[in-house]
């Protein structure tokens, strides 16, 4: 049986991931030093994932190393933003899910401590490939 497609950005403190659950579900589990956590399913075509996988790339690609923002979708049912700093060859993220859609009541936000640029490409890069059939 083929792997579901799935992301795991983060360390044990502070996690975030996406994986596929079935045709068009996924799953989107975050959890914040075991005192923030999150755990719903989202709404998404492989075709939305593979989009937001590739304009990660696109950003983690570039020379600048600048700061960016992507949502997974750019509706109102988007589940999931990320925010990304610069910090020297890493990138820190601020997460902001929303389980009901574009939701300013029900939300979580979370920092995910910085991650090593290279490490971050591989890593969208398989989701990328494993999406893309």
């Amino acid at each position: 049986m083929m792997e579901m497609p799935q992301i795991r950005l983060g360390s044990d403190d502070s996690w975030l991931e996406l994986a596929q659950t079935g045709e068009d579900s996924w799953r989107v589990t975050a959890d914040w030093c075991s005192s923030l956590s999150a755990d719903f399913t989202a709404y998404l075509t492989r075709k939305e994932v593979a989009d937001f996988t590739a304009r990660m790339l696109s950003h983690l690609r570039a020379p600048s190393g600048s700061r960016f923002s992507e949502a997974v979708t750019p509706g109102r049912n988007n589940p999931l933003r990320l925010h990304a700093e610069p910090v020297e060859d890493r990138f820190a993220f601020f997460v902001y899910l929303t389980p009901n859609g574009d939701d300013e009541v029900c939300h979580l936000q979370m920092e995910i401590n910085p991650i090593d640029a290279t490490e971050l490409r591989d890593m969208f890069d398989a989701l990328l490939a494993s999406v893309v059939l």
